[in-house]
């Protein structure tokens, strides 16, 4: 994923997850593969590393809005799709407001310089430069970033193998992430990751994506296979297996 021109940069979408095993995710595969493709973008086989470095207040107001379940609440992010290569100031990189209103997830995103993204997330710096297209996101960016005092809190990695809908169903996407692990210190990007396993070896976490509704094949699938719908974000998932702050065990605690 080292040239990212071809990647929308704002869309409304459904969002559905499953934690599953291993062994459910490759029969799910084999299952997939009539209906699917593998995305393009990624190695023959469709896999690709993400590492997101996530934003949060000084009172981790983000993890606390999707715990309480706010139907209103956003994220910010900054997302990088490793290509095998250093990671350089020029490095091209998202910096992603991701947001959920009820049922539906939106997200806006901009392409910046590794080095930029920086600057504008860590020291409130706006770009010297951007695609007139992005000056009404970049604009959003900085103001979420004052408003709520954000900082870097969590950086997550890990593997994911992505298939997608033909031209009968575009948007339609199925991902399957792995080997995901966390870190909550050392949060650069750049850096030698420090990283803590998120979740069991075993255990994988399956997203069904689509603009509007799951096809019915889809939905039929997963009920045979059994597979059960389940709220888990890797962003709070990291900050309650870390520790950071005590407050969370005064509260209520998920799982997942």
């Amino acid at each position: 994923m080292s040239n990212l021109s071809h990647i929308i940069r704002s869309f409304n979408r459904f969002e559905l997850k499953y934690l599953i095993t291993l062994k459910q995710a490759e029969q799910f595969k084999l299952a997939l593969q009539p209906y699917l493709l593998v995305d393009e973008h990624g190695k023959s086989n469709g896999r690709y590393a993400l590492t997101s470095l996530y934003y949060d207040s000084p009172d981790f107001r983000c993890y606390w809005e999707k715990i309480d379940g706010i139907r209103y609440r956003r994220k910010l992010r900054i997302r990088y799709y490793d290509s095998g290569l250093p990671l350089l100031d020029s490095t091209p990189v998202f910096v992603e407001i991701k947001q959920r209103i009820d049922r539906v997830t939106q997200k806006r995103r901009v392409i910046l310089p590794y080095k930029e993204a920086l600057l504008l997330c860590n020291e409130r710096t706006l770009p010297e430069t951007y695609a007139p297209d992005d000056k009404a996101v970049i604009e959003e960016i900085h103001t979420y970033l004052w408003q709520y005092n954000l900082y870097p809190a969590s950086i997550i990695r890990y593997e994911r193998q992505a298939f997608i809908g033909g031209d009968a169903e575009v948007g339609l996407r199925v991902t399957f992430d792995d080997t995901l692990s966390y870190q909550t210190e050392q949060l650069l990007l750049h850096e030698a990751p420090n990283n803590v396993p998120l979740l069991p070896a075993d255990q994988v976490i399956m997203e069904i994506k689509v603009n509007e509704r799951i096809p019915y094949w889809l939905t039929e699938l997963v009920a045979e296979h059994n597979l059960k719908l389940i709220r888990v974000s890797k962003y709070c998932h990291s900050i309650e297996a870390s520790n950071l702050f005590p407050s969370i065990s005064s509260r209520r605690s998920i799982s997942i």
